[in-house]
């Protein structure tokens, strides 16, 4: 039977995507609300934290000494004592660190240094079939919802640069092979995901702040629509927190900072180079 969460639900504040301010933030509902949590919706917070540690973990195989992003579930000397474990040939339990990441930081430092392969390409794939597998229907669902969906725009974009399609789609979803297999106009996808129309409209704006408030406004719809029946529950607290994080990134980046990195994956197209992480 799943925790109800009365008092912590009903004390949430509302949020909107349209917010310029906020009075809680992510690393707060880690310090105030976790705590007080079943064990099992503990586990389901960590996925979303995780986004944080898979940063973490790529920064410090580049550079042992690189400053971390302190949102995410381990801190730099926990990341740098299981990355030294592993490159010792030691084992890592995964009741300790998720059994994903060991291998993504296996397969990072048995990579030659002249291999092609696209680091965060393979940790996303990895990280995305790590969440969805986690038994929670509204979860799982959340994040191949987004795997669709950076699939799909990355699938439109290598298609209009002639980029091999199938070497840039990440994941192993149903969509996914469709993505990498098709050469119809709409991947074969119209009728299959709901939400295509609206993705191919998205992909069609070319400022890129208001690309990104689009697909922003997609997702937190799909939550919306996700958690409409669920009241009290571990998935309405889930949909807060990546509301409030959606809301963080939008006031940390401002017009002028969002312009300057549309110039910079012009640029990149132009060089015929892999699309930026963060835009994936």
């Amino acid at each position: 039977m799943s925790s109800k969460y009365y008092y912590l639900v009903a004390g949430l504040p509302e949020l909107s995507l349209e917010d310029s301010k906020l009075s809680y933030t992510v690393a707060d509902f880690k310090t105030e609300i976790y705590s007080g949590l079943s064990t099992s919706d503990q586990k389901l917070i960590d996925l979303f934290y995780l986004k944080f540690d898979n940063a973490n973990v790529l920064k410090l195989l580049k550079n042992k000494e690189a400053g971390i992003d302190t949102r995410g579930n381990y801190s730099a000397d926990e990341l740098t004592e299981h990355i030294s474990t592993l490159k010792d040939g030691g084992e890592i339990s995964s009741k300790e660190f998720p059994a994903y990441l060991s291998t993504f930081i296996l397969d990072y430092l048995n990579t030659p240094v002249e291999s092609t392969v696209l680091h965060e390409d393979h940790l996303a794939a990895l990280y995305y079939d790590y969440a969805m597998d986690c038994g929670n229907k509204f979860v799982s669902s959340w994040f191949e919802f987004n795997l669709n969906i950076n699939n799909i725009l990355v699938a439109f974009t290598a298609r209009k640069f002639k980029w091999d399609v199938a070497a840039n789609v990440v994941g192993n979803t149903d969509v996914c092979e469709v993505l990498r297999t098709s050469s119809a106009r709409d991947f074969g996808l119209t009728g299959e995901v709901d939400f295509l129309e609206s993705l191919v409209k998205i992909n069609e704006i070319t400022e890129l702040v208001e690309r990104e408030k689009k697909l922003d406004a997609l997702r937190w719809n799909w939550m919306e629509d996700a958690i409409f029946f669920d009241y009290f529950t571990i998935e309405r607290i889930f949909a807060f927190l990546l509301k409030l994080e959606m809301i963080e990134r939008w006031i940390s980046l401002d017009k002028e900072k969002g312009n300057q990195l549309f110039r910079s994956i012009i640029e990149s197209l132009k060089n015929k180079v892999q699309i930026p992480a963060e835009f994936r």
